[in-house]
C-alpha cells in the first residue's frame, strides 16, 4: 500500500514538510532515549519512553516525507510503524519486530505486566537504531 492510498482510506493525511517540527520530533526522541536509559527508573518505565522515542522518530520520518497520522483514528501508532519501508526503506523484519514491540507495550499498559531486562534492552536498541537511522536520514 502507498502512502496516498493511506491517506485516501483516511489514516494518513498530507502535511507540509518543516524542517524545524521534524528536527523537533528527533530532539524529542532523542531526549527519551536519553531518559530511557536513565538508572533507577523501573523497567516498565524505561520500556515505555524507548518506545515513545520509536513513535518519535517514526513520526518524524513520515512528517519529512509529508505525511502525519491522524491521531483521531484507531491504530495510529501501527500506522506510523507500518510506513517505515515506505519512508525510509525499512526492512520487514525490524518493522515487525516494531510492531512486537507496539504490542507488548499495549499488554504491559492493560495488563499491568512486569518487563524483563532483555524487553528493555531490546527496546532501548531498536530505539537508538531507529533515531541514528532517521537522523541520517532527514539529515537532522
Amino acid at each position: 500500500m502507498s502512502l496516498d492510498n493511506l491517506v485516501r482510506i483516511g489514516q494518513l493525511e498530507k502535511v507540509e514538510a518543516l524542517p524545524t517540527d521534524v528536527q523537533r520530533l528527533l530532539e524529542a526522541a532523542q531526549r527519551a532515549l536519553q531518559d530511557a536509559n536513565t538508572p533507577g527508573l523501573s523497567n516498565e518505565s524505561r520500556f515505555d519512553i524507548a518506545y515513545r522515542a520509536i513513535m518519535q522518530a517514526a513520526n518524524a520520518v513520515l512528517q519529512a516525507s509529508g505525511y502525519r497520522t491522524l491521531t483521531s483514528r484507531p491504530g495510529h501508532r501501527q500506522t506510523m510503524i507500518q510506513t517505515l519501508p515506505l519512508t525510509m526503506g525499512l526492512d520487514m523484519a525490524i518493522v515487525i519486530q516494531l510492531d512486537a514491540l507496539r504490542k507488548q507495550r499495549n499488554v504491559i499498559d492493560y495488563s499491568g505486566d512486569l518487563v524483563g531486562d532483555a524487553m528493555v534492552a531490546e527496546a532501548l536498541w531498536h530505539a537508538a537504531a531507529l533515531v541514528e537511522l532517521i537522523r541520517k536520514r532527514t539529515n537532522g
